[in-house]
């Protein structure tokens, strides 16, 4: 691990020049010139700072924010766990947060930031949240790190949606099915439109028509799933298999397939994106995509400690390990 005689050696600057740049000392006599320098050497050489170093010593907390829309989705046990591993790590504690309160432009949220509670937030944004509205709310006040969208004036991090989508798809059209619906959450979801983009691409590769009745777009619920299950089967010609973009919602797809006496898969494969302990235990067992959200974590927290350094605004997409198709029980090949 780095320190911060490294960062000092690489800035050419003495060691408590280096100390009082990263811990936010407006005492120090240091030319602008001379605190980028510095900065600029503590990423290039890894330096973990104290996620505080950005505020007075006397204001440290070493406590970072994970921020998330429902602590009781399966979802975020994988990446709550990269959170708080990486920021063990680097010497600080997780608090971990949920309710609209909580979210940008909320009193909680202000107050954590604003009173220094935390030294920094890692923030999943609430499904549908309007991406305006949320830049607006942040303003400058950094850090902050979004999770699965990208907002402007804030660091982010996604993992590979559209590659996750494109293979759900395409193992569905290798058992032979050509009409494939899909499941995704709202339409106005960024992260909903990228894994849409993977369906389409997947669809257009094997040659097969797009039909946009075969989309439908309601959520990332399991009573969203139920929702969109029923829209794509009343359809005249319904899909022989379904992409679910997420794996609660898939939950409700076979609930609804099951109360409308199909049998999965044998009239109806369902493959989810996203995997979590709940798609073992579902019947059928659901066949997934896994997704790297430990590593998304990891990752969102390694991007906080750079904003905390001042660095620039970053974007990153999580590729390793790549996405997983785990194959159990809700898939097969179509019959004829």
């Amino acid at each position: 691990m780095a320190k911060l005689s490294d960062v000092a050696a690489r800035a050419g600057v003495s060691v408590s020049a280096v100390s009082r740049v990263l811990s936010g000392d407006p005492a120090a006599r240091l030319s602008e010139a001379t605190r980028k320098r510095v900065r600029k050497a503590a990423l290039e050489v890894g330096y973990q700072p104290n996620f505080a170093g950005r505020a007075l010593k006397l204001a440290r907390t070493d406590v970072i924010a994970l921020v998330v829309p429902d602590v009781t989705n399966a979802l975020f046990t994988e990446l709550t766990r990269g959170v708080e591993d990486e920021a063990v790590a680097r010497g600080c504690v997780m608090l971990l947060a949920r309710s609209e309160d909580m979210q940008p432009g909320g009193t909680m949220f202000d107050r954590l930031l604003g009173e220094g509670r935390v030294d920094g937030i890692v923030l999943q944004p609430r499904d549908g949240a309007d991406p305006a509205a949320l830049a607006d709310a942040l303003g400058e006040r950094s850090p902050v790190v979004t999770i699965h969208q990208i907002l402007p004036g804030a660091s982010s991090v996604v993992v590979p949606d559209a590659l996750a989508a494109r293979q759900a798809t395409e193992h569905l059209i290798a058992l032979g099915h050509e009409r494939i619906g899909f499941a995704g959450g709202l339409a106005s979801s960024p992260t909903a439109r990228r894994r849409a983009d993977g369906y389409r691409e997947a669809l257009r590769a094997a040659g097969l028509r797009e039909d946009p009745g075969l989309m439908a777009w309601r959520g990332y619920q399991e009573s969203d799933g139920r929702a969109a299950a029923a829209e794509l089967l009343a359809r005249r010609e319904a899909p022989s298999a379904v992409v679910v973009a997420n794996v609660n919602a898939a939950v409700g797809v076979l609930a609804q397939a099951r109360a409308q006496g199909l049998d999965v898969p044998a009239l109806l494969s369902v493959v989810a994106i996203h995997d979590a302990w709940t798609a073992e235990h579902t019947w059928p067992p659901l066949t997934c995509v896994r997704m790297p959200l430990y590593e998304l974590g990891r990752t969102a927290v390694d991007a906080l400690a750079n904003a905390v350094l001042g660095g620039p605004v970053e974007h990153r997409s999580v590729d390793s390990p790549a996405p997983t198709l785990i194959e159990r029980s809700s898939t097969a090949p179509p019959r004829r």
